[in-house]
């Protein structure tokens, strides 16, 4: 398995637009992203420098996603 990657907030946001997923609203620091198809997964992004990798695996998995998967989109 492969590393989680030091990444920020707007790249992962980057990555996850080009897996259908459209910023809905932003509030404060977290990025809400809905997903364009049924059931319209919603997944918080906090737009930070960097993310902490804990909080990256979780946003991974919210998606539906491996990490490999993940690091595949960046």
């Amino acid at each position: 398995m492969p590393k989680l990657p030091v990444i920020s907030g707007h790249e992962a946001v980057k990555a996850f637009i080009k897996i259908g997923y459209q910023p809905d609203h932003q509030t404060g620091s977290h990025i809400i992203l809905r997903h364009i198809n049924p059931p319209h997964r919603r997944l918080t992004v906090p737009n930070h420098k960097e993310l902490n990798k804990k909080t990256l695996k979780k946003i991974i998995n919210q998606a539906g996603l491996t990490v490999v998967e993940f690091v595949s989109l960046l």
